[in-house]
């Protein structure tokens, strides 16, 4: 089925001041915000290079208390267009429906009083109004947006709102309500409201962020003008979104994905929750030096980059769905050396940060699937403004010089030192050097490169690659701890230190599955059952690790794991024949959906209690720093796809499919998926071409 935005919303998530909680955000593609726990607050209201940073405002003061201050839980439900909150106050329901307006750089929020006291009530309230808006273009490679918190603040009496300018004068934000307060300061607007028993009443507010004072008022103007119907259009144009991303020849991207047909409502919310956790970061702003962009995370942290590593994490809904960017990143990133950032910023173009050693493996999996998905080998031969030499290089070469670059770091054992806590999982300080997991991309990268070698008549470089392939293999081997499941890195004193983190079992498994001794899957099984796994969730690290102590940051350590490494998990053990063991754990983390897309990590049940029956997302106050959602959300829909479904996308050899449905629904049904430029259907019979 097409889904609709009201088939994905959250859960009821009931919660109130300081508690373990990350609130949930908005986009409209341009833009995002992020509620806060409060009936009415947003914060972070940023449209790149606009931004109010963290700013808080249109917190709501009921009869002249704080509303945080009252203890009051706030009910919250999440659905693509909307935010929904709810929560009574003295035999009053109030309730809030937040949107961001499409193409505007805009919030609005209706606010609704209802009386189910069964008596007259009177009600006094305020809002509260803070701005701090600016404008900047180079000041977004940190974690945290820029901010001005030296706005010139005016209140505009004739619209019931206030306006704060930038300290630079090229940046405005008006905020404001309707109908018209009883009174207004510098501070914000007051009410006082009469509802007899049964009546309902409401206001709207408005927060519109624009490059100068014309624009800002225009917007505003219009935005109250159309008050009525500001929430049934934006419900309309993401039902529209949405049916644009599983419709051929859509409008709104460069592809499609396809549609999955299944009574298994937990399984189709799952698909739908990764290919949404994916979309909810396409940024269409103006003030991109090139187009459409991939953010990485939101609503908080690193609003105008796109790493690499992340990106490359949904490369399968990358490739289905808009390949024409993905084929773009590929340019833009094979044109600088990706050993020297993580990523890229799309208000500038430039690098940002140090480099990730997973660079090289995530360049040649990105490339990988954009050809073998899209059927672009003359790709291959398109010339790259390669700034490193400065000088013109074609793709094929630069695809082999990633799968070499392993050499330029290889130690004296043989393999590749990759390095220290930066350039890899940051929280694990072991986790560091000759790690398996990157030694084993490799092997994947060395026979990737040879396939393509083979398909140019290159035979020379065929073998070559072949050869290192077969090097790293035999050299990997020494890292494995036997009997024991998981695998040691070696310090460069030759020392192994064992660890028992989730990426290495991860990343062997979906790169060099078959290189694996029947012995070393069992024992790899046992090792994720028994340190690994949870109920709803895993632990990126074991709790027996000795490096367990070191950070208490939940995506890379024992008390969480970052969204993408459960499906990598799952789509790893169906690759070892763990079909069952998987499909039954998935059922389990499929619960954690129930919380919206999938944060930047999730607890495990031991640090802390479910939400809603899945593993609760993470909150971004210290010491755990985690965003409410992150672009590896795409990686869900793999496991549909490519281990539920078991299709096999080859660069030269076809399609084929191999479904494993143990478990799941026997009739469900996967349609229009593309494959170099034919559509298929996919059932529990296998794959058939429709067009």
């Amino acid at each position: 089925m097409i889904p609709k935005a009201s088939d994905l919303s959250s859960d009821k998530l009931v919660h109130k001041y300081a508690d373990v909680f990350n609130p949930p955000g908005l986009t409209n593609f341009w833009g995002t915000l992020q509620a806060d726990v409060d009936i009415t607050g947003i914060m972070g209201l940023n449209f790149p290079p606009f931004t109010t940073a963290h700013t808080l405002t249109c917190g709501i003061y009921l009869n002249n208390r704080f509303f945080p201050s009252l203890g009051l839980p706030v009910a919250f439900t999440w659905y693509p267009d909307r935010i929904v909150r709810e929560t009574e106050y003295d035999g009053i329901a109030i309730t809030t429906t937040t949107v961001m307006p499409e193409k505007k750089k805009a919030a609005v929020i209706k606010i609704s009083f209802q009386n189910n006291s069964g008596d007259e009530k009177e009600i006094s309230f305020r809002l509260g109004y803070q701005g701090n808006v600016s404008k900047h273009i180079k000041q977004w490679q940190f974690p945290h947006p820029p901010v001005d918190e030296n706005n010139n603040v005016v209140v505009d009496e004739n619209r019931n709102a206030i306006l704060f300018e930038s300290s630079d004068k090229n940046a405005f934000n008006l905020q404001g309500s309707f109908p018209i307060a009883n009174s207004i300061n510098k501070f914000g607007p007051s009410y006082t409201i009469k509802l007899n028993a049964g009546d309902e009443k409401s206001i709207y507010y408005f927060n519109i962020i624009g490059s100068d004072y014309d624009e800002t008022i225009h917007d505003y103007d219009y935005l109250v003008s159309i008050r009525e119907s500001i929430l049934n259009e934006t419900r309309k144009f993401w039902d529209d979104e949405l049916k644009a991303v599983f419709t051929p020849g859509n409008d709104r991207y460069s592809g499609f994905m396809p549609t999955l047909f299944t009574d298994d409502k937990d399984i189709l919310k799952l698909y739908h929750t990764g290919i949404l956790g994916t979309i909810y970061f396409k940024r269409d702003n103006p003030y991109s030096v090139y187009g459409r962009a991939y953010d990485t995370l939101m609503p908080r942290y690193w609003q105008t980059v796109t790493f690499i590593w992340d990106y490359y994490l949904s490369s399968l809904v990358h490739s289905l769905l808009d390949p024409a960017v993905q084929k773009k990143y590929l340019n833009i990133w094979m044109e600088e050396d990706v050993h020297t950032h993580f990523g890229t910023d799309y208000l500038t173009g430039g690098t940002v940060g140090p480099w990730y050693s997973v660079n090289d493996f995530a360049m040649l999996t990105l490339s990988n699937d954009y050809l073998r998905w899209s059927g672009d080998f003359n790709f291959t031969d398109e010339k790259i403004n390669y700034k490193p030499a400065n000088s013109r290089i074609d793709v094929f070469t630069l695809l082999t010089k990633f799968a070499k670059n392993w050499k330029n770091f290889q130690s004296s054992s043989g393999l590749a030192d990759y390095g220290g806590i930066n350039n890899l999982l940051e929280c694990v300080s072991t986790y560091i050097h000759e790690v398996a997991a990157l030694n084993a991309a490799n092997i994947y990268n060395s026979r990737f490169v040879s396939e393509l070698a083979k398909s140019r008549g290159d035979k020379s470089l065929r073998e070559e690659f072949n050869q290192n392939a077969s090097f790293i293999l035999e050299k990997i081997q020494s890292l494995y701890s036997k009997g024991k499941g998981f695998w040691n890195t070696r310090f460069p004193d030759g020392g192994l230190v064992e660890v028992r983190h989730c990426y290495d079992f991860i990343t062997i498994l979906n790169s060099i599955p078959d290189d694996l001794s029947e012995i070393q899957k069992t024992e790899i099984t046992n090792f994720f059952i028994n340190e690994l796994q949870t109920e709803n969730w895993m632990r990126a690290n074991s709790p027996e690790d000795n490096n367990a102590i070191f950070s208490a940051r939940p995506d890379h350590q024992w008390n969480g794991a970052y969204p993408a490494w459960p499906p990598m998990a799952v789509t790893g053990l169906y690759k070892i024949g763990q079909s069952r063991l998987a499909f039954d754990w998935l059922k389990g983390l499929a619960r954690s959906a129930n919380q919206g897309p999938f944060g930047q990590a999730h607890f495990t049940d031991e640090a802390y209690e479910k939400e809603s029956g899945g593993a609760r997302k993470t909150p971004y106050t210290q010491p755990f720093l985690t965003d409410w959602m992150c672009s590896s959300n795409g990686s869900w829909a793999n496991i549909i796809i490519e281990s539920i479904f078991g299709v096999k996308a080859t660069l030269f050899n076809g399609i084929s499919a191999k479904p494993q449905l143990e478990g799941f629904d026997q009739k469900s049904e996967l349609q229009n998926l593309k494959y170099q430029d034919k559509l298929y259907n996919v059932t529990a019979k296998g794959i058939v071409q429709t067009k």
